[in-house]
């Protein structure tokens, strides 16, 4: 029976590369994959879904208003597709994760997302609470913080390395933005005022 699997984590944990890893297992074995990955992340300058250990895989592109059940199903009736891989999962829509829980059910084609699960202040983004509520599997991946910790949190951090407190929930970026942390220095990062605020309200 197919399933929806969620492979969460932080920045860092190396999650296209699972998914690459992933991809070329079934591949080798002489099976046929669908890539995907969020249109509104354009880091990848020759691969659309590229990790930070160099590897890299070309993959359709999703915006909100994909229909991914019939793209899918679509690209399935032409040729069996064996697997679907979703890169940067978190940016789902709701209505997306649902067509890929039917993809698994109907379609009988095995779905594995990999996304993070929380933005810079702590929050789920909507993609990652649909799978998270609904996946057959949810996995895993660690980062490490740099206390050696479990890195469980994603920092948003400026040009002079200092944390970022507001903004807009979704910014595209990598190393240079993010900093990977636990729960406790994310939480020194922003200041326990910042939270004791955030209860308060």
């Amino acid at each position: 029976m197919a399933k929806l699997y969620f492979y969460y984590a932080s920045m860092n944990a190396g999650k296209s590369t699972t998914l690459l890893q992933a991809d070329f297992n079934y591949r080798e074995r002489g099976m046929a994959t669908q890539l995907w990955t969020a249109a509104l992340d354009h880091r990848g300058e020759e691969k659309a879904i590229e990790s930070r250990i160099g590897l890299g895989a070309d993959a359709r592109r999703y915006a909100p208003e994909t229909d991914l059940w019939a793209e899918v199903t679509a690209a399935h009736g032409d040729s069996r597709l064996d697997c679907v891989l979703v890169d940067e999962a978190q940016f789902l829509t709701k209505a997306q994760v649902w067509q890929l829980a039917r993809l698994a059910d109907e379609a009988g084609i095995p779905v594995l997302c990999y996304g993070l699960r929380t933005d810079f202040q702590g929050e789920l983004f909507p993609g990652s609470a649909a799978l998270l509520g609904i996946a057959d599997a949810l996995v895993e991946l660690k980062a490490v913080c740099h206390c050696g910790r479990k890195a469980t949190m994603n920092l948003r951090v400026d040009a002079s390395g200092a944390a970022v407190v507001e903004g807009a929930q979704t910014e595209i970026g990598g190393n240079d933005r993010y900093l990977a942390l636990c729960r406790r220095h994310f939480v020194e990062a922003l200041g326990r005022k910042h939270f004791t605020a955030a209860l308060a309200g």
